[in-house]
């Protein structure tokens, strides 16, 4: 650059060729709306943020299905304080409210933008009904339980994780939150979710495999079948048009055992060196997950 060049106020000729132009860089999509149908007829408009990297600004099928489980089943959530994980536009989670539960309280990623279209979808609600925090699974969790109403303890009834499973690294980090915030005996966390990429389709169902070695019992509530979200990707579209259900939870009188690190796949079984039973001394192997074996 020549001295001449490099002396240049910025909006001279010169200057202006450093300059990005405005259209160069694309920018981010406005936020959009999509609608869910309430078996009463009533239509649900929910904004969703214009893009986001943590995929919130899609309405899942898995959140579609569990909030039409919850309108089948409202007994799951009436008179219930109610924590939506890795929410999205907290399509359950509004449902919950509607359908009768006592709090709601709505979470995702710390995330200003995502938290910001979540409080705005609690509009949607009953009005004192839900909330919207920012909270990273696993995490210091005091401000979620300042939510509860007096006399409810520092545990949620119901948790609430729709299309989750797919984010393998952070199945510990998800059981970690569950271990923290799920009431015992009589809690119920509902897990929803389709394998988008089926080829690791058991690596999603690892999940219910960490929570049985946690102590924790699971369920299956069933299978719907939906339109395929993403058809041009590769796998089994049979499974990729499956949304399945299962119920968590912590049975009567147990007890969180302490985190000591992660569980290693060992001649066909996952082995967990920190799950040892006292009355045998020895390490329980979980074997490697089927959906037959959740």
């Amino acid at each position: 650059m020549t001295d001449s060049a490099a002396s240049s106020p910025p909006g001279s000729p010169t200057f202006a060729i450093f300059q990005e132009p405005e259209d160069w860089r694309p920018k981010t999509p406005p936020p959009h709306t999509d609608s869910y149908t309430l078996q009463d007829g009533r239509e649900l408009e929910l904004r969703l943020v214009g893009q986001n990297p943590l995929w919130g600004h899609m309405l899942w099928n898995a959140g579609r299905i569990l909030a039409r489980y919850i309108e089948e089943n409202p007994s799951v959530v009436q008179g219930k304080t109610v924590l939506e994980l890795g929410a999205g536009a907290g399509l359950p989670g509004v449902v919950a409210g509607i359908a009768g539960a006592e709090k709601v309280v709505i979470t995702d990623f710390p995330d200003p933008d995502l938290i910001t279209n979540i409080r705005h979808n609690l509009t949607l609600m009953p009005a004192g009904s839900g909330a919207a925090e920012g909270y990273a699974w696993g995490k210091e969790q005091d401000h979620l339980l300042a939510h509860l109403p007096s006399g409810h303890g520092d545990r949620f009834d119901v948790v609430l994780m729709a299309d989750l499973l797919f984010n393998h690294k952070e199945h510990p980090s998800m059981v970690r939150t569950l271990k923290r915030l799920l009431r015992v005996g009589t809690g119920r966390a509902y897990v929803f979710f389709t394998p988008h990429r089926t080829w690791l389709y058991h690596e999603d169902l690892n999940f219910f495999s960490r929570v049985k070695a946690e102590g924790g019992e699971v369920k299956e509530l069933g299978t719907w079948k939906m339109k395929e979200m993403f058809i041009e990707d590769k796998g089994d579209p049979e499974l990729k048009s499956s949304v399945f259900g299962f119920e968590v939870r912590w049975p009567e009188g147990w007890t969180p055992q302490e985190d000591h690190g992660e569980p290693e796949y060992v001649e066909g079984k996952w082995k967990l060196r920190y799950d040892v039973l006292e009355d045998k001394k020895e390490t329980r192997g979980i074997g490697r997950p089927t959906k037959e074996d959740v």
